[in-house]
């Protein structure tokens, strides 16, 4: 079968029309009616978090199917790191990746290893795409610097970013449509110029609702209409409190669930053109997320701290099986993004663990080719396949997830308690340890540590007999 991935960077599960914890704008719910329509033919994974936090973490998680954060953080690929890609491509998959998610185009992580086809799409956030200093920009009407020493660094990006979006002059020319329309020319150029219909691998990484947040009308007003005051749209990350009002915090919230609504429309416009070419039927079609954000639930906006709470660790996640496996299926139990190239691998039949074929001479490769002789290498994933929580053999596939900044703060969870473990004292809001009660406290609010002393004591062996278990 074919494997389409759509990814939507920085998408908090509850902005997912169909998400029961999705959240409302004056009475009305997020809009996302493509997303939704996918989640009725699949299946929505409603408590699924990420692992390695922030950006490029998880691409490694998803790419590796291994856990990162006690171990690894923002990092390029490393030799041994046999990827999605690489695996699919050694199995005869025709394979391309579409992106505007500028820190993956940054030739140092390689991403476009195992891949076909590479396509960047250029001027997303701070991307120095446009760096002529003639092209006059305003800061003033939607840009709030801090007045510390933050102020010249931010001041600098924000120019960029504004000078990136004088190419648009519809919303075609947003970066979502832009991807969109990129992955559309490259279907039909392999599937109706070449001939491909089978053993497709499509991998749409789309930086948006990424901030800044700034989507054209409808969108900008469609979840805040009445509102008066500054939009500032790309808020320099750090404590909400003396820096913008709670009806700022909500005004630039909204202009995140409009920016949500927008990239739902082209993600719809993909799928459409997948149905069109007829791939729609023998396609495994994915959505997911590598994070949420924050936005003042614990006094910061933006991925202003290294904080693991619910706001920023929850993600969603869909799979459409093209037989129909899950249709329709609401999975309450929890999984992660570890187990997602697990999961694909397990769709099209490959096993695990992997074996990773590389050469290595013996003696020299340039004077003795001859001598040049094949080795492999075991790859062990730490994920687990999410088919059987599809198809219903199995209830759950684990007790507990993780979820951590690399050297920063670590997190355990589980259906009742959250615990969140600082390795650095920057790490904790409160100080110390946090222990949080999910049943009756699941925006983690009130830190119950010292309430229940015995309960932190077990969650923290627990994580620590989890990272010691890795190998």
């Amino acid at each position: 079968m074919n494997i389409i991935v759509i990814v939507t960077d920085s998408m908090r599960a509850d902005h997912l029309g169909c998400h029961p914890l999705c959240q409302s704008y004056h009475g009305i719910k997020v809009q996302t009616p493509n997303l939704d329509k996918l989640a009725s033919e699949g299946t929505l994974f409603e408590d699924a978090y990420a692992e390695s936090l922030p950006t490029m973490p998880t691409r490694r998680n998803w790419w590796t199917g291994r856990v990162g954060f006690p171990f690894q953080g923002w990092q390029p690929f490393e030799n041994d790191d046999y990827l999605l890609a690489e695996v699919l491509w050694d199995r005869g998959y025709t394979s391309a990746l579409i992106s505007d998610t500028y820190h993956m185009h940054k030739p140092v992580y390689n991403c476009g290893r195992g891949f076909d086809t590479v396509v960047w799409i250029r001027g997303q956030e701070y991307d120095p795409w446009i760096v002529d200093s003639s092209v006059s920009v305003d800061l003033t009407p939607h840009h709030r610097l801090r007045g510390d020493d933050s102020d010249e660094m931010w001041r600098d990006r924000f120019i960029q970013n504004l000078r990136n979006a004088t190419y648009r002059k519809k919303e075609e020319d947003y970066s979502v449509a832009r991807v969109v329309n990129a992955a559309k020319s490259w279907l039909d150029e392999t599937v109706t110029k070449q001939g491909v219909h089978d053993k497709l691998f499509l991998w749409v990484d789309c930086f948006d609702p990424h901030e800044p947040w700034d989507p054209p009308q409808p969108y900008a007003s469609m979840y805040d209409p009445d509102y008066k005051g500054m939009e500032i749209f790309d808020p320099v990350p750090g404590k909400t409190e003396g820096y913008m009002t709670p009806e700022e915090v909500h005004h630039t919230k909204s202009l995140y669930a409009g920016e949500i609504t927008m990239v739902d429309k082209w993600v719809g416009t993909l799928l459409d053109h997948i149905r069109d070419l007829g791939l729609y039927e023998n396609s495994l079609i994915v959505h997911i997320s590598d994070h949420g954000e924050p936005f003042g639930e614990h006094g910061i906006i933006r991925k202003a701290s290294p904080w693991n709470y619910e706001e920023l660790a929850r993600i969603p996640w869909i799979i459409r099986h093209p037989k129909g496996i899950g249709a329709g299926k609401r999975v309450k139990e929890f999984v992660q993004s570890t187990d997602f190239m697990p999961t694909i691998l397990d769709f099209v039949d490959i096993p695990q663990p992997l074996v990773m074929p590389f050469s290595a001479p013996r003696k020299s490769a340039q004077l003795f080719p001859q001598d040049v002789v094949l080795h492999t290498n075991t790859i062990n994933m730490h994920g687990q396949s999410v088919l059987k929580l599809m198809s219903g053999e199995e209830d759950k596939i684990r007790d507990y997830v993780y979820t951590g900044h690399h050297n920063q703060q670590w997190t355990i969870r589980n259906k009742e308690w959250s615990y969140h473990y600082p390795l650095v004292p920057e790490a904790s809001r409160t100080g110390g340890p946090e222990l949080y009660r999910r049943s009756e406290d699941l925006a983690e609010q009130v830190n119950v540590a010292d309430r229940y002393p015995d309960v932190a004591d077990e969650m923290e062996l627990q994580l620590w007999r989890w990272v010691m278990s890795l190998k």
